[in-house]
């Protein structure tokens, strides 16, 4: 099973955001600092959970576990709806990914236990 730890973070609500992602499993660490030009952080971390199902489909990764430490997401993609609609294409684009995967499983952690996808989230940032 891969794990994905997943985090986004802006600069200014709305302002320069990013994405991090952290992969681990099969022997093997990916890291990804996404750049996601300005939107507001709740938009930022749903660009970032559709952009880390993306890697993991384009790698062939189809039973993963992600973590994310937002919980708007979390709750999101476990009850399949959204009430602010500026967020419905995303979880429409996530679903359509997951419904593609073997075994997908999501779960809401504390900030403190994704520093490093954070940390990743923040240089992106600057990249953009």
């Amino acid at each position: 099973m891969i794990e994905v730890y997943i985090d986004a973070a802006s600069q200014g609500n709305p302002g320069l955001s990013g994405g991090g992602i952290f992969v681990k499993g099969e022997g093997k660490n990916l890291e990804y600092s996404i750049p996601l030009g300005i939107m507001n952080n709740h938009l930022a971390e749903f660009a970032t959970l559709v952009k880390a199902l993306e890697i993991c489909k384009d790698n062939g990764f189809s039973v993963v576990s992600f973590r994310s430490d937002s919980q708007i997401v979390c709750d999101s993609i476990e009850k399949g709806f959204v009430k602010n609609q500026e967020f419905k294409a995303y979880l429409d684009s996530a679903q359509d990914i997951i419904r593609s995967l073997d075994l997908f499983f999501i779960k809401w952690i504390p900030s403190k236990e994704n520093k490093h996808a954070d940390i990743l989230a923040r240089q992106a940032i600057h990249n953009n």
